[in-house]
């Protein structure tokens, strides 16, 4: 190779690694727009509505690692529903959160299979375990709020 094309490859180099190097300080900046939904709660016996919230959906694997990290507070009605391609095991944290969630864990058909009250002050890495395809994070204390317990739906569509 010249001497010209070896400057020209190591610009390129630099400037990928000068990307990958903000990109990993600031992941949210990969994030883009996400698309919104709006998600109802629904009483598991009675089918009366208990709430609803606007939430940003969380479809992909940079939206999901980033998730509410880049948010400085929500509104009581907002939130942000996480997809997963399947339902599984799943384990959320609140790594960079500046403050309280709910999290809400939803099996594939809308049931609510766990609410977990997470704090930041708790630690960064205290993991938060639950069973479904979907989660709900809300500010904390709206699932007591509003009554939504294990057992409950939540209705929504995804484009």
């Amino acid at each position: 190779m010249n001497r010209r094309l070896l400057g020209v490859v190591a610009v390129i180099a630099a400037a990928c690694l000068l990307a990958a190097g903000v990109a990993v300080a600031n992941p949210a900046l990969l994030v883009g727009d996400y698309e919104e939904t709006t998600v109802t709660a629904v009483d598991g016996e009675t089918n009366a509505t208990l709430a609803t919230v606007d939430a940003r959906v969380a479809d992909g694997l940079v939206k999901q690692y980033v998730g509410l990290s880049a948010t400085d507070d929500l509104a009581a009605d907002e939130g942000m529903l996480f997809v997963h391609d399947e339902s599984g095991e799943h384990a959320y944290v609140m790594r960079g959160m500046t403050f309280a969630l709910d999290i809400v864990f939803v099996a594939p058909n809308g049931t609510v299979t766990r609410v977990h009250e997470a704090d930041p002050e708790s630690g960064s890495l205290t993991r938060y375990r639950g069973r479904g395809q979907y989660v709900l994070e809300v500010p904390r204390g709206w699932s007591d709020r509003n009554g939504v317990d294990p057992g409950d739906r939540l209705v929504f569509e995804l484009a």
